[in-house]
């Protein structure tokens, strides 16, 4: 039953999160439909992952014939066409989305990396893509400010691009909003989703309801709560006195940004080949060894200009306080990579520096789960995508969409199936 202070509505499709995942499921069912949306967020957007996100929507890092692959590619093609929509309508993507096509590399620095780069490149190509293997001499062609050795080798996507998060969410809602004066779109923000409520007849939730309101729903409701998902599932099921463990943890991750940075050149993306597994920064070197912290050097510019920084991975809850030591581990990783950031103290450059903090939705077998609830019909899941949030939205949004109206699906959603939960 509804409290008696909330205010009641009736949508269509009910989402839960307001991320990049969400927003997107918002926009997809917005054009592709005429049925009606609510969003719900107990923040706003930009506040979690997806405001943290480096941004980069790059294949390199991503195995041919893996379980993401055909969505990853799926979603990739549609950002791609998104792009291109932009400028048939006279708008910059640059501007509206901060998109660049900056290509991306991947860096071995062993044997053992050259070899392995080698046999991904022939992958890429085989699974369509335009890829190259750069020896040493053509990489420090493509990268002067990189530190070269005598084993150094690349693989290299020349089509890969990137965009910048906070912009393209603002596209997105600018987007969604249009539709709100036809009565087919409400976001309600900073109102935490409190439970579900079923109904008497069919056992199907019909409801939710939040702290401020009670938003019924005529066909679907769609969480896509990123790493607060698994826990938010449980409340609510708690509730409904059923069963349902979705394993999604948070994984932190810091960035690290430097603004308006011209002492370094960069021509692409880059990526260490380490950055595939995530090797554990060991005992000796790390100040908190039980989080697992894995610190694997990224770098790109985005469209303003900023240099990022990255990519920590450390399990420590639902933390996101910025943590010095993690930072220093970032620059340090870096410095290896590029000499000119080795003669520079990071002390010296807070002025133009910020971190960005945020939690990755984790799932232990690396695959989001995306499709409906056993038990439970008209309710959907859309989480766990981990650092990938950003490059799968679209390809997330659209099978979620097909899977709520019935249509055939371009990608095979089996893998992602949340009966697979355990």
């Amino acid at each position: 039953m509804a409290s008696e202070s909330s205010l009641v509505h009736a949508y269509d499709v009910v989402i839960v999160g307001a991320g990049i995942i969400g927003l997107t499921i918002a926009r997809h069912f917005l054009i592709s439909s005429d049925l009606s949306v609510a969003i719900i967020d107990k923040n706003v957007p930009c506040s979690g992952a997806t405001g943290a996100g480096q941004g980069y929507l790059w294949m390199i890092y991503k195995a041919p014939g893996s379980v993401i692959w055909d969505l990853s590619q799926r979603s990739h093609q549609l950002w791609k066409m998104l792009a291109q929509s932009l400028e048939e309508e006279g708008l910059d993507p640059m501007v509206e989305l901060g998109w660049k096509k900056c290509g991306s590399i991947l860096i071995g620095r062993t044997e053992e990396e050259s070899d392995m780069l080698k046999g991904r490149v022939k992958k890429l190509c085989e699974a369509g893509l335009k890829a190259e293997y750069l020896s040493r001499s053509e990489l420090i062609k493509k990268e002067p400010d990189l530190l070269v050795d005598r084993y150094s080798a690349a693989a290299f996507l020349p089509d890969d691009c990137q965009f910048d998060a906070r912009r393209t969410v603002a596209y997105i809602e600018k987007t969604n909003r249009k539709f709100a004066a036809k009565g087919r779109y409400t976001e309600f923000y900073n109102d935490p989703v409190k439970r579900f409520i079923r109904s008497d007849t069919n056992g199907e939730v019909k409801a939710v309801q939040t702290s401020n309101n009670t938003i019924y729903s005529k066909k679907a409701v769609i969480v896509a709560a990123g790493c607060w998902t698994g826990s938010l599932m449980q409340d609510l099921f708690s509730n409904l006195e059923m069963d349902l463990h979705v394993p999604i943890k948070p994984r932190k991750g810091h960035l690290l940004v430097l603004e308006n940075f011209n002492s370094l050149q960069l021509n692409h993306g880059l990526m260490e080949a380490g950055y595939l597994n995530h090797p554990t920064i060991s005992d000796v070197e790390s100040s908190h060894p039980q989080q697992n912290l894995s610190v694997s050097m990224t770098a790109n510019i985005d469209a303003a200009g900023n240099l990022l920084l990255g990519s920590s991975r450390e399990f420590v809850g639902f933390n996101t306080d910025l943590d010095e030591s993690v930072v220093n581990h970032i620059w340090k990783r870096a410095g290896e990579f590029f000499p000119k950031l080795k003669v520079l103290s990071l002390s010296d450059l807070s002025a133009i520096r910020k971190v960005r903090t945020g939690l990755r939705p984790y799932m232990p077998d690396g695959k989001p789960v995306i499709g409906p609830v056993p038990g439970l019909s008209n309710v959907f899941l859309a989480a766990g995508h981990e650092g990938c949030g950003l490059s799968m939205a679209l390809g997330t949004a659209e099978m979620i969409v097909d899977m709520v109206l019935g249509n055939p699906e371009k990608v095979d959603s089996t893998a992602f199936s949340v009966n697979k939960v355990g």
